[in-house]
């Protein structure tokens, strides 16, 4: 439209100028709501995602919460078994022949045949002594036997002579009485003289110490030239050798008196020793006192041990394995156990995963499970552990499936290794 047209409607025209200013402040202000715009977006999705961040955060960290102040468990459950239990009684292996072989003469030590470690046969010399005194009163004891010899073959020859003369009544009966009598008294005192002589003998035959058994010289205390006394005397004497038979073995126990009426004649038991690891040993009950010690409330028991291959030493140190009778009851572990002041309890867990303390009357001790009389049933699951905050009604949480396969695993295990020689 030109201006010649524009002038009669009033309408001034815009320069060309103006136009195109005005078209640009148009589009800045077109493009400004649209940053704005933007902007405002960014910030909406900016701010929605830090509101969702800390609902997420939040829940997290009270699900954090509540998860730790749960009591996390772990638990067994109580079952009736047939319980086998074995006593671990300690001993100490002995001989069962330990001779200690004292002089019988006194005297000094000519030699020595057998020193310690050997092994020797009942009756072989084992060393020799020299006596010259009892050799010199063994000499004095026959001259005595001579002479006591020669009085009474004199007293018989005169007694037959006196009694020769009584027949013709030569001589009263008085004298003849006497002369029997002094008869009589001699062939008493060569009766004396030869007592003497032998017994004199006897101690000459003890020059040579000999074995009393078969065995093995665990001690010698001589040497050659060393002066013996005779005897024991009181135990001051020590002894001049040990022997020991060394198979079987002989080993005491004490079994305590809870455990005396279930041990038997002839029961089987298993000998270990700390030092010969992985191997096992097989001995029987040979007898036993059939009585408790009022003082140590136990029974001793004496228990025959083969050795033929002499792997045991007589003196060391090993540990007995007791069987006992099997009967029915339950057991639970020594973890289990919550020892207070107002008793013995464990922590029992109820149908509502709460904590009930419940006390219990104890029995035998098999090591690691430890018997329970009275105050638990079959089925209940025990807290194992349990910490020293957990307390009536507590909550907990467990894993029952988990727990009880560890549980069967770990008794698998046992009883393998108990199976084991």
């Amino acid at each position: 439209m030109s201006e010649q047209r524009h002038s009669p409607l009033a309408i001034h025209p815009i320069p060309e100028e103006e136009s195109a200013e005005l078209l640009r402040r148009r589009q800045i202000i077109r493009r400004s709501k649209w940053v704005v715009g933007v902007v405002l977006l960014v910030l909406a999705v900016g701010a929605g995602r830090t509101v969702v961040s800390r609902y997420y955060n939040a829940k997290d960290l009270q699900a954090g919460v509540t998860e730790r102040n749960q009591n996390y468990v772990k638990t067994s459950l109580v079952k009736v078994s047939q319980n086998a239990p074995t006593v671990a009684l300690p001993g100490s292996l002995q001989g069962y022949v330990q001779s200690s072989i004292y002089a019988r003469a006194a005297g000094y030590v000519k030699r020595w045949h057998k020193d310690i470690g050997s092994r020797v046969t009942k009756g072989e010399v084992l060393a020799e002594l020299e006596t010259p005194e009892i050799d010199e009163l063994y000499a004095q004891a026959q001259a005595d036997r001579q002479q006591a010899a020669a009085s009474l073959e004199v007293a018989k020859s005169t007694e037959v002579r006196w009694v020769a003369l009584r027949a013709k009544d030569a001589v009263s009966q008085q004298e003849v009485d006497e002369r029997r009598s002094a008869s009589t008294q001699a062939q008493a005192r060569l009766a004396s003289t030869e007592a003497n002589v032998q017994r004199l003998n006897q101690l000459l035959n003890f020059k040579r110490v000999l074995a009393p058994t078969d065995g093995v010289i665990t001690r010698r205390n001589v040497d050659t030239g060393d002066l013996v006394d005779a005897g024991a005397s009181g135990g001051l004497t020590r002894a001049l050798f040990v022997v020991t038979q060394t198979d079987p073995l002989r080993l005491y126990v004490y079994v305590p008196q809870a455990y005396a009426q279930q041990v038997k004649i002839g029961q089987a038991v298993t000998v270990t020793q700390a030092e010969l690891r992985d191997q096992k040993f097989e001995g029987k009950v040979a007898r036993t006192a059939a009585s408790i010690d009022a003082l140590s409330r136990s029974m001793q028991v004496e228990i025959a041990l083969p050795n033929k291959e002499g792997v045991l030493l007589p003196g060391a140190f090993v540990q007995v394995d007791l069987p006992l009778a099997a009967k029915p009851g339950m057991a639970i572990p020594n973890n289990a156990l919550i020892i207070r002041g107002d008793g013995i309890k464990v922590a029992v867990i109820d149908a509502q995963r709460r904590v009930r303390m419940q006390a219990v009357t104890l029995g035998r001790n098999f090591g690691e499970r430890v018997e329970v009389l009275s105050g638990l049933a079959p089925g209940d699951r025990l807290v194992l552990n349990p910490p020293d905050a957990l307390s009536e009604s507590d909550l907990v949480s467990f894993n029952a499936e988990q727990d009880d396969k560890a549980a069967a695993e770990a008794a698998a295990k046992a009883s393998a290794k108990k199976g084991t020689p």
